[in-house]
């Protein structure tokens, strides 16, 4: 099978897609990945097929503040400037990012089947749960369904805003404004990490998460049998800025060691009990106690699969949602605002107390639950012929 897979180049969506990628190839199929550079190198590393995803620089029109024009106005340039190399490679099948839905649209006008792919948990609102982003729990009681009956009123109009806008966008192209949606969805998470509701979309499978890593190399350990603390940093531009200078404050003479994971130019005035730099987290967290990170879903459902507890520092975007999500479970500890104090204290917390690493166990053991990413991407196929 020929299958396009389209996703930005922010770390947090073109690393799930590369996961992808690496499925669909030990299937044998053949899998092209529509992305940004930046992960052209490590992508032909593993056999991967690369095209540049054209139309993702703002233009003179674009209000990026407007998340609905950010996502669909966009989309629409980006379908059109992807159509020529899309049409060229004859794809039996698109799989489109959540937020790169241009892949989606292109693959519409070329009459591709094509697939969602949500490398987090499902975040379509629903008549049963409090809006997506406000880290609520689902209200208990006749005051807590209200509660979230008021939330969502208060979000519906900001939803029929993105409807119309994706509406516009689909018509620009010249496609109808009625929205067919997506042969399927792969939801990229963990069954802990997903809230359940009544209105579940139909062919929608939660398929566990996507996870890749950058780097073939490993991180040298700082010296010592302390326990060891893996500190990362979000690679979102909406992550938390100084978490690297606050948690190294923190766990200054609290009898751990540190290792900081790191995609950017590590540091280098580090105390003796810590190290930092680009190397493989899945390897890490086979040697640590604990991590602290910002709240994205990568670092998250990488640590939860491994086991390990998480103190969550949570900047914007789903992050605030995901770090409640994960609190809740019982696998981590939400930090807000960040604070040497804050830090410290989360982190003596699950290093003494067992009953957060044994959640991380629990949540971890939902993978296999999941479905099969692959077996569903063919059948949407054996159902179009």
């Amino acid at each position: 099978m020929r299958v396009a897979v389209v996703a930005g180049p922010d770390p947090g969506h073109a690393f799930p897609a590369l996961a992808l990628c690496e499925r669909f190839l030990a299937a044998g199929d053949e899998p092209v990945l529509f992305t940004g550079p930046r992960w052209f190198d490590a992508a032909k590393e593993a056999g991967i097929a690369v095209r540049r995803l054209k139309g993702l620089a703002p233009r003179a029109v674009d209000d990026d503040r407007d998340a609905g024009q950010r996502i669909h106005e966009r989309a629409a340039h980006i379908s059109t400037e992807i159509l020529p190399d899309l049409s060229a490679m004859l794809p039996e099948l698109v799989v489109s990012d959540v937020l790169t839905a241009g892949g989606g649209l292109a693959a519409e006008r070329l009459g591709v089947p094509w697939v969602e792919l949500s490398p987090h948990p499902l975040y379509l609102p629903s008549k049963a749960l409090p809006p997506i982003g406000s880290g609520l729990a689902p209200g208990q009681g006749l005051r807590g369904r209200l509660r979230d009956g008021m939330l969502r009123t208060m979000s519906a109009r900001a939803i029929r805003n993105g409807l119309r806008q994706r509406e516009h966008a689909r018509e620009s192209v010249g496609l109808s404004a009625t929205d067919p949606g997506p042969a399927a969805r792969l939801v990229a998470t963990l069954p802990a990490l997903e809230v359940p509701r009544p209105d579940w979309p139909e062919h929608t499978h939660v398929i566990g998460p996507l996870l890749w890593e950058p780097t073939r190399k490993t991180l040298d350990l700082p010296p010592g049998d302390e326990p060891l603390v893996m500190v990362a940093p979000s690679t979102a531009h909406t992550g938390v800025a100084g978490m690297v200078d606050a948690v190294l404050a923190a766990l200054d003479g609290a009898g751990v060691r540190v290792a900081i994971s790191m995609l950017d130019t590590p540091p280098t005035d580090l105390p003796p009990w810590a190290t930092a730099g680009l190397g493989r987290q899945d390897e890490l967290l086979t040697h640590a106690s604990l991590v602290v990170g910002g709240g994205g879903h990568g670092l998250l459902a990488k640590s939860l699969l491994a086991g390990v507890p998480i103190v969550t520092v949570p900047g914007g975007g789903d992050q605030w949602e995901l770090a409640n999500r994960a609190a809740r479970q019982g696998s981590s500890i939400l930090v807000r605002p960040l604070t040497v104090d804050a830090v410290r204290a989360a982190v003596r917390e699950l290093l003494h107390t067992p009953s957060y690493t044994t959640a991380a166990q629990e949540a971890a053991s939902g993978v296999a639950d999941v479905a099969d990413a692959i077996a569903i991407c063919h059948d949407v196929l054996s159902v179009r012929a």
